[in-house]
């Protein structure tokens, strides 16, 4: 890596965010290094604050994470869900054993008056987790799916317990609450903000739905990994949401075009750059491809860069992080 060495904010859902800040970690120094956490689909389950998205982050920088599955725990047991199933509970969402310690000591906390931002700094304390995570707020600010038959159901609801089989007519980020003072300071210091490879509709835009969040990031080199390679999702139901919500077949310009006031920078796989925006580029294999264009909303079109974006280990993860940092510092003003 370069001697650059900015001051990162990521904003990250669940499995592909965990991964990105995964690699970074390994580059970053924790003051360096501020990752801002979905809660869109926190919800209260056997009453316990569940904080999915946060939990996989913070598991997967401590190390203990489920790997194959990519959420979770590794080397768990389910003996205290098995009981509450005998008990008449029905086992939609698996809580497994270690999982439901750190659900149980998060609502013990937050029920004694602590603030979720504070509580998550306690258990990345706990398990030495150094860089810093922040929920995008204290507040519940719950994403509603609507389906197309006209019911509204929470995320986990419409995707674990229902499959994600219902066909979806909207995504609803409530207006309020804000984002927390943390996470609004971790933006201003900012050289740049990264969106991670997640689903923009469940995991980057109920962050960006915080009030006045996106304006603020347009003030901040921004730059974007795409969630699709060859327009399929590596995790999740987002080619089936692509299509239901939108109308149109998934692709990596798609989800560009959700981003298209903030971002300055977007790294795509090898082959899925637009090729409907008059970007031209290429010679070998991760040259990239710029336009000065304006956007729909004045903003220059960002610079678009083809790169190895799965990345299912560390060791790819790293390799990643450094390659985006270096990409930064070219769309860094």
């Amino acid at each position: 890596m370069s001697e650059w060495t900015p001051r990162v904010v990521v904003l990250s859902g669940g499995v592909g965010g965990a991964r990105l800040v995964h690699g970074l970690a390994q580059l970053l120094p924790p003051e360096r290094l501020t990752v801002v956490v979905n809660t869109g689909d926190d919800f209260e389950h056997l009453g316990l604050r569940i904080c999915p998205d946060l939990d996989t982050v913070m598991y997967t920088l401590a190390g203990l994470s489920n790997e194959p599955r990519g959420w979770g725990l590794e080397r768990e047991s389910h003996e205290a869900l098995a009981m509450c199933e005998r008990l008449g509970h029905e086992p939609w969402f698996a809580l497994s054993d270690q999982d439901l310690g750190t659900h149980l000591r998060r609502t013990q906390l937050l029920r004694d008056g602590w603030t979720l931002t504070h509580v998550t700094a306690e258990l990345c304390r706990r398990l030495d987790v150094a860089h810093r995570l922040l929920p995008m707020s204290d507040a519940p600010c719950p994403t509603t799916l609507v389906t197309a038959d006209g019911r509204e159901l929470g995320l986990q609801d419409w995707l674990v317990r229902h499959r994600a089989a219902p066909a979806l007519a909207a995504v609803r980020s409530p207006a309020d609450p804000g984002p927390t003072r943390a996470v609004l300071d971790a933006i201003a210091e900012a050289d740049l903000v990264v969106l991670t490879p997640s689903n923009p509709w469940v995991s980057i835009e109920p962050i960006l739905a915080r009030p006045g969040l996106r304006a603020r990031l347009a003030t901040r080199a921004v730059i974007g990994v795409s969630p699709l390679i060859g327009g399929r999702a590596v995790k999740g139901p987002l080619e089936a949401m692509v299509r239901s919500l939108l109308g149109v077949d998934p692709s990596a310009s798609v989800i560009a075009s959700r981003y298209a006031d903030i971002l300055d920078g977007w790294v795509v796989a090898p082959g899925d750059g637009p090729s409907d925006t008059g970007q031209s580029g290429t010679g070998q294999s991760g040259a990239d491809q710029s336009d000065a264009s304006p956007s729909a909303a004045g903003r220059v079109r960002p610079r678009v860069f083809e790169r190895d974006i799965l990345l299912p280990t560390l060791t790819e993860r790293t390799r990643f992080a450094r390659e985006l940092l270096e990409l930064a510092q070219e769309v860094a003003p």
